[in-house]
């Protein structure tokens, strides 16, 4: 057995933890650059605060998922303002627009020197300034990754920096900054905590660390994802998916992903499908092909196991089959009124290349089992 786990420098939890921002944000420096959401009226307390601690800010809002000349604009006027801490406070969006801002205030050059797959993949040689992550989601867990997913629009991907350096140096979660999320919303980012929780459960890279987090995560979700959709001011399933998310997060941290993400990639890019949307989409069909496919390569055992045990954390029944557990996640998909591929415009006619594409994606080599084109296929076939 061999593995490393690294996360972010300190994590914080528990609802009005977020009015320690502030405070800690001076600490580390002495003047905020704030990445945030669409409306700026959300992060107004934020602000507020800052003001009120005489604490210099500028702020860059990202209207939809980032792209590297989003990247490129936000580090040159965080350079201008002279920030030297910067904040994430939004969904997965804002906060690895904010990761991938506070690399690039410490290391030189451009985007396209980091990035993957499209870009020169360079190492990132200093550690970032400090960054602070604020989730106001319940869904990506970017608060303790080491990544940022960029969109390349010229290119139609999705691509990321990557580096133990961009760890976020405090990832603060309040459930509390989750209550006014509109109900598609939390059912899409709610489905993505249940995939990155799943996902890594039965990744070739799960380690007995990264599985604590997900045996821990599956049935927070499972039994408060449907009552925060319903009513958003449940404190109970709001902390329930907030803590879901984070552990999520640790846990694809560090043992990787599988097909639903290896999909994701090219969707995000070719169609400009929000992220949660098209894993909420994909999830019964990708853990269905799965299973198939484990069954058909004689590579059941343990890890048929492993999705026997998700089956039963899902359904809160021991002795629940895999089946049942599949079944559990198309009745939760169709409760929760998750739009399908074709919602965005994915056709029959795209899967070869959605296909090509997707197992060529870094998440895919995390899944518990080689896909071959036609299951890649039979994926698109089942959520489209």
């Amino acid at each position: 057995m061999h593995f490393d786990f690294a996360t972010a420098t300190e994590i914080v939890f528990g609802r009005g933890t977020a009015q320690t921002v502030p405070l800690r944000a001076r600490q580390f420096g002495t003047s905020v650059f704030l990445v945030r959401g669409r409306d700026g009226a959300r992060s107004r307390w934020l602000t507020d605060a800052l003001d009120e601690a005489a604490m210099p800010w500028a702020a860059w809002s990202v209207a939809a998922e980032p792209t590297i000349d989003d990247a490129r604009a936000a580090a040159g006027r965080a350079r201008d303002a002279r920030a030297d801490v910067v904040i994430g406070l939004g969904g997965g969006s804002a906060i690895d627009l904010g990761k991938a801002v506070a690399a690039l205030l410490a290391n030189p050059g451009d985007p396209l020197d980091y990035v993957e797959v499209i870009g020169r993949g360079q190492p990132l040689h200093a550690p970032s300034v400090p960054f602070i992550a604020v989730p106001t989601t319940a869904g990506t867990g970017a608060e303790v990754t080491r990544n940022a997913v960029l969109s390349s629009v010229a290119d139609g991907v999705k691509v990321s920096m990557r580096s133990l350096h961009m760890l976020p140096r405090l990832a603060v979660v309040d459930p509390d900054l989750t209550i006014d999320l509109p109900p598609a919303a939390t059912a899409s980012t709610g489905m993505d905590a249940l995939t990155q929780l799943i996902e890594p459960y039965v990744s070739v890279r799960a380690t007995p660390i990264s599985d604590g987090f997900c045996l821990e995560g599956i049935p927070r979700v499972a039994r408060a994802l449907r009552r925060a959709v319903a009513d958003g001011t449940n404190h109970d399933a709001r902390a329930d998916m907030a803590l879901a998310s984070l552990l999520g997060g640790l846990a694809l941290a560090n043992a990787g992903l599988g097909a639903v993400h290896g999909f994701a990639a090219p969707l995000g890019g070719r169609y400009g499908a929000p992220h949660g949307a098209v894993c909420a989409a994909l999830l019964p069909a990708v853990m269905r092909v799965n299973v198939d496919a484990i069954g058909r390569q004689g590579a059941a055992g343990p890890i048929a196991e492993r999705f026997a045990t998700v089956a039963r954390l899902l359904t809160a029944n021991s002795a629940a089959t895999i089946d049942e557990g599949i079944a559990w996640l198309d009745a939760l998909q169709r409760d929760l009124a998750i739009p399908r591929l074709a919602h965005h415009g994915v056709a029959a006619a795209d899967f070869p290349g959605i296909a090509a594409a997707a197992a060529r994606a870094s998440s895919m080599r995390g899944n518990p089992v080689v896909l071959a084109g036609s299951d890649l296929e039979r994926i698109l076939t089942l959520s489209t």
